[in-house]
């Protein structure tokens, strides 16, 4: 009985970490893209925003504590300059801003049309700077009872919509191929895999707090409490998958945020509109302060002290209100690149150290593989930015799944072989 009310804890403290509010605008979008192939829209996204986030947890957990150990299994340096890298993306860079400017097209714009996302930005962050540095528990308090409420109202939601979808599905918008790519790449959008390998300390702190102390143990309270929250997640954002599909809007050219109310509107009516509204600008608040407070104490540590807590919530705050006021869709559009580059990596990392971890030791064939995945993410990112000739494309096509932006997988898993390889021929030297 203690187990499972741990497991429980634990779980729903899991979902709360990776439920944040700014991610409700990316489903929905994706949906309105992908006619009636939403259960395979629904398995691509759960493969990059839920299962492997999940993953992320169990790299560190099978690593040790948190992601130093993780870091340090494949090269010293790793850690640090990766860990730089995620905390950037979770940080000022993406999720951040995009906060922020959640907050005022979905909290903000619909009942003050005439508002200034300036104004919005400076509030938002200047709340965000003094809880930051002061930190409080009424930050907890709010976040504990707005999460519940939040997923109680989404749930309503997702259930009305289900039982009395706005439209049905529209034919022949995009081939299965398609919808698979396009709802794993939007699952980076959701960042749970970077913010997984750096949060799972937190996680693995809590359930040897609760006495599973054995690696073993430690690891079955683990992937039990990552089950649960995959499930919650899994309904939340495949529901509103869904919705999206279902939601009688043929202009693609709508924002995120427009689409989310007026699917809202057309389900639970102008109040309810209102509840979700507020309760996702007050979550997106409380996520706001818990990364604003992640990046100062991540690089102040890293740093040895050098660099002051302060002054780095304090560049955080101006660097993330700068970028806000561009907008959730140019914020969301903007990541892409970054994120096509550095997820490939994360992601190998993760998945080979799961996969393999228990019976390659060496750290070479770890090394190769993460070199052949940020070679393959560099191509693919000058493959979006238009840097490639046609010719170049037409080649670098030829390497499986490329085309579908996971060239990474094969060439990564060849060099991991070779690796292998080459370890098991220094071994029969000696």
């Amino acid at each position: 009985m203690r187990k499972l009310r741990d497991i429980t804890t634990i779980g729903f403290a899991l979902f709360a970490m990776f439920f944040g509010a700014g991610n409700l605008l990316l489903p929905p979008f994706i949906g309105l893209q992908i006619g009636d192939h939403v259960w395979t829209t629904i398995l691509a996204f759960g493969l990059t925003g839920i299962l492997l986030p999940f993953l992320g947890i169990l790299s560190v957990t099978n690593s040790g504590d948190d992601f130093n150990d993780l870091g340090h299994r494949i090269n010293k340096n790793l850690a640090a300059i990766l860990g730089s890298v995620i905390m950037i993306c979770i940080g000022p860079l993406i999720a951040l801003p995009r906060t922020a400017a959640t907050t005022f097209e979905v909290g903000v714009l619909p009942s003050f049309p005439n508002s200034h996302p300036v104004w919005t930005s400076i509030l938002f962050f200047a709340v965000t700077w003094l809880f930051s540095i002061v930190p409080s528990k009424v930050v907890d308090l709010v976040g504990n009872i707005l999460t519940p409420f939040l997923l109680l109202v989404l749930v309503i939601l997702i259930g009305m919509g289900i039982a009395n979808p706005i439209a049905t599905p529209q034919t022949d918008i995009r081939s299965i191929p398609a919808s698979f790519t396009l709802g794993f790449i939007e699952g980076y959008q959701t960042l749970d895999v970077l913010a997984s390998v750096i949060f799972a300390g937190i996680i693995i702190s809590a359930t040897k707090a609760k006495g599973y102390e054995r690696i073993g143990e430690k690891n079955k309270v683990v992937i039990a409490s990552g089950a649960l929250a995959a499930a919650c997640l899994f309904f939340i954002y495949g529901g509103l998958i869904y919705l999206g599909a279902t939601s009688n809007i043929e202009n693609t050219d709508i924002t995120r945020s427009a689409l989310l109310i007026h699917i809202s509107n057309s389900i639970l009516g102008q109040y309810g509109t209102l509840a979700i509204a507020i309760s996702i600008a007050l979550a997106c608040l409380t996520t706001a302060i818990a990364l604003t407070t992640a990046v100062g104490t991540f690089f102040s540590n890293l740093t040895n002290g050098k660099l002051g807590y302060k002054l780095l919530v304090t560049i955080s705050c101006i660097v993330s209100g700068t970028l806000s006021v561009t907008g959730v869709d140019n914020i969301i559009q903007f990541a892409y690149p970054p994120l096509a580059f550095v997820y490939p990596i994360v992601i190998t990392l993760v998945l080979y150290v799961v996969i393999f971890g228990r019976f390659v030791k060496t750290k070479l064939p770890y090394v190769l593989a993460l070199i052949a995945s940020t070679i393959i993410a560099a191509l693919n990112v000058m493959k979006i930015l238009g840097f490639l000739h046609t010719d170049v494309l037409e080649g670098l096509n030829h390497i499986p799944f490329f085309a579908y932006e996971l060239g990474w997988v094969v060439p990564s898993f060849v060099f991991f072989v070779i690796g292998v390889g080459v370890d098991r021929m220094k071994t029969n030297k000696h």
